[in-house]
């Protein structure tokens, strides 16, 4: 990657780093959840250097998309997945697109690529809701009373926020006096459809002095092996229904992501515990059939499930 971003940078964090991996596989929307400073944009930052190249097709689209905005094309990068990153304060316009002549958003700037938001609640709320649509279509219409623009949209997001207004809620200072109602009041700024539409909640935690007085271990790995192996699981989806997991239909995920008969039994119990949503109960089976591809394995097996289910943890604290 011509970033000069690595995974071998970051130290520990290994879950986060796998659940990065798992996303970009399937191109699975994440929400990183943790205290200030425990490395959730560092990770971010890097998810684009474990992502497969564009392929022409994609680059032609993203290309086109650039020329019609006022950002300038970076021909050396040309097949680099695009990287957004709009600070908390952006209008909606400029997120979504908009303005008298309408021009793209970060979101359409962000197509085939990752639109990566940072303190997800500290942006407006009429911002998020309107990320529904796109995040579901893949392409944003933005409607003027001269004319209407139809801009594409499709894009991976990835989102990170602290856990409480204050930040450290369940860190090991102990430092936060938030009330549980002031938790619920902030966390609610993200509203249940929008959450529902992300596969993934992830918490961060603070790493370890220990582990950063070490160094880099031995066993830090570099984007470049992660990548070989998100290459791999990818083309084993692409070649079985010509599509990443995430964008598969109802009626794929039906026929594609078929569990055991345990495997029923621990979704079912997980739906009734956690209240799940008919959307999470496919977003779930997707994401377990990407785990499986990681695995090399055919069937969704229990373990693989189980790791998907852990992924809805504000489902279970909703």
């Amino acid at each position: 990657d011509k970033s000069g971003l690595d995974f071998a940078d970051v130290h520990g964090q290994f879950h986060v780093k796998r659940a990065l991996e798992i996303a970009a596989t399937g191109l699975h929307n994440l929400l990183m959840l943790g205290p200030p400073g425990t490395g959730k944009s560092m990770l971010a930052s890097r998810l684009p250097s474990i992502l497969p190249p564009l392929t022409e097709a994609q680059a032609i689209e993203s290309a086109a998309i650039v020329s019609i905005s006022d950002r300038r094309f970076d021909a050396e990068n040309w097949l680099r997945p695009p990287y957004r990153a709009p600070h908390h304060t952006a209008s909606a316009p400029a997120l979504v697109g908009g303005g008298s002549n309408p021009q793209p958003g970060e979101i359409s700037l962000a197509h085939n690529g990752l639109l990566f938001l940072d303190e997800l609640p500290e942006f407006d709320r009429k911002v998020l809701e309107v990320l529904r649509e796109p995040l579901e279509t893949g392409h944003i219409t933005i409607s003027r009373a001269a004319r209407q623009a139809d801009f594409p949209a499709r894009f991976q997001l990835i989102a990170a926020m602290n856990p409480c207004p204050c930040g450290y809620l369940g860190d090991s200072s102990g430092r936060c006096h938030c009330s549980s109602e002031q938790v619920s009041r902030y966390r609610a700024k993200i509203s249940g459809p929008l959450l529902d539409r992300i596969d993934m909640h992830l918490e961060v935690p603070r790493v370890s002095h220990q582990v950063l007085r070490k160094g880099l271990p031995e066993g830090e790995e570099t984007s470049a092996t992660i990548r070989q192996r998100v290459i791999q699981a990818r083309q084993i989806a692409m070649q079985r229904s010509g599509k990443v997991n995430s964008k598969l239909s109802a009626a794929e995920v039906k026929q594609i992501c078929t569990l055991t008969e345990s495997g029923h039994q621990l979704l079912e119990q997980a739906m009734n515990s956690f209240g799940l949503s008919h959307r999470a109960y496919h977003r779930i089976l997707r994401l377990a059939r990407t785990i499986a591809d990681l695995a090399g394995a055919e069937q969704i097996q229990i373990n693989h499930l189980s790791e998907a289910i852990g992924y809805r943890k504000l489902d279970r604290q909703g």
